[in-house]
Parts: structure tokens; sequence; C-alpha cells
């Protein structure tokens, strides 16, 4: 945790930003990023945006309030709804097209914000996505920094639970919500939608993610570890689709051995698959 604070201070402060803006969802992810800008910078120098659509749960607006109000930093709604209707009036998008938009807009609302008022804009992204995918080019990948790039989702669970906790031992109020931490996580970019719609539960994705990516196993190697051949491959070909991706988003702080980028070289396209 002390490293992804000392990572995220030392990016915003020597290239020259004052503060950072970020979205804030209600989710896990965006409250661990708002939790440690407000660690670097101070929460008077972290500003956070809710940008509800109308899949948004009420519980996801009101963990967002909760958590700037623990944190005390900058806290404003922008509802995207009506820039959605305006945009489906001309285009009639539908399926993956029409999640997307929602978050495109989002993006763009976090980058106009940052070009008027001069903030840095963080992305929430952590590693079990950027390794699958899961994440919209353009959309929750806008940003001049990722600070949980290199950090799996189990782990930013982790890292939740471990700044409350060291809150609550010092007496101070915990930043994150329990019900952040607790309830299923989600893009809520369509109704019910939770992340195990289109991926494995974290706790087995990230152990074969561990393999592959930190540590160069195989294929066969990984389901002699006792992991179903076709779950394995399945992984594996998400994370070899995913390479053009991961070359869009932006830097963030390395923790691992093996950090996506100059620790691992691959093309950043091919024909070969692990496993084929």
């Amino acid at each position: 945790y002390t490293a992804l604070v000392t990572g995220l201070h030392a990016y915003v402060t020597k290239n020259g930003f004052r503060s950072v803006v970020l979205g804030l969802s209600g989710g896990i992810d965006s409250a661990l990023v708002a939790a440690l800008a407000c660690d670097a910078l101070g929460p008077e120098r972290v500003h956070a945006v809710a940008m509800p659509s109308r899949y948004s749960s009420e519980h996801s607006l009101t963990d967002a309030a909760e958590l700037a109000r623990r944190t005390g930093l900058a806290f404003r709604t922008v509802p995207i709804a009506p820039m959605f209707d305006a945009y489906m009036a001309a285009l009639e998008l539908t399926g993956l097209a029409e999640e997307n938009l929602q978050s495109r807009l989002r993006g763009t609302t976090l980058m106009a914000i940052s070009n008027q008022e001069g903030h840095l804009v963080l992305a929430p992204g952590n590693k079990s996505e950027l390794a699958c995918g899961y994440s919209t080019l353009y959309g929750d990948s806008v940003g001049g920094y990722g600070p949980i790039k290199d950090v799996y989702k189990t782990v930013v669970y982790q890292l939740a639970r471990w700044r409350n906790q060291s809150a609550a031992d010092r007496g101070h109020t915990p930043p994150i919500p329990e019900h952040t931490i607790a309830k299923p996580p989600s893009a809520e970019l369509r109704p019910g939608q939770v992340d195990t719609d289109s991926l494995p539960d974290y706790d087995t994705l990230d152990r074969i993610l561990e393999l592959y990516v930190d540590r160069d196993r195989g294929r066969e190697q990984i389901v002699a570890e006792g992991f179903p051949e076709e779950l394995v491959t399945r992984v594996l070909r998400m994370v070899d689709r995913a390479e053009y991706k991961r070359r869009q988003y932006p830097p963030g702080t390395k923790i691992s051995a093996k950090g996506f980028g100059k620790d691992r070289r691959l093309p950043i396209t091919n024909h070969w698959r692990e496993g084929d």
C-alpha cells in the first residue's frame, strides 16, 4: 500500500499536477484509488465524480457519497443519462455497443473536467481486468495514470481491508464503506450485471493469471496445477487477445515481479496462441 501511495505521489508531483480527478462509482476499484489518492496528495487535492446512468444502483451512489464524506475529498455528481439518450437517439446502439457507450461518456466527462480544471485523470483498472481485456478503450481506460494497474483484484480487496483496519487501529474512520467491499463487483452497464457474467471468479482467475503472467507458465503447466483445461485455455486466450488494449492503457505503479509493459514484452498482435 505504501508503495502505491509513493508511486502516485511521485508521478503527480514530478509531472507538475496540483490535483487529480477520478470517477467514483461506489465499486471497490475506484474506492481504493480514491483512498490512495487522498493518502498520497491530501483529500483537498482529490476530486471525484459520480456519473450515474439508468443502470446505476442506488447503493452505488450512496457508497460513493459515503466514501467522499469519510475522506473529505471534493465530490460532485454528473448524470450521464441525458448524454446517453442523445447518442442513442442518433445511433440506435444495442448490446455491447450500448454498454460501452456509457463507459466512454464517463471517460469523456472526466477528460473534459480535467481540461477545464487542470486535474490529472486517474484510471481505476486493476491487473486482473487488464489481463483479460475487461475494460473499455477510451472509457474506463482513459487517464494519465493507473495507480492499481499492477494489482490483482483479490489484492485490491486485501488492500481495502488493510487500509480500513489500519484506520480503525489508529482510532480513525475507515475510508472505504464496508458495503463497497462486501458487494459483488459489477460494471453496472446493464440490468443485474456482475463481473462473473464475463469472467471466472477472481480467486481462481488471479491464481491462473499469476502463473501465466508473473511466472511464465504455459497452458500444460497450469493445468497440471489442478485447474480445468477448458478454463485455462479460455483465460490464456483472453490474455493474449487483450495485448493491444494494454498497450493503450496509461502507466502505473509497479509492485509485482512482472508488470504489464516492459517486464512482459510480447508483440502487440500475432496469430500464435498458447496451447495451439
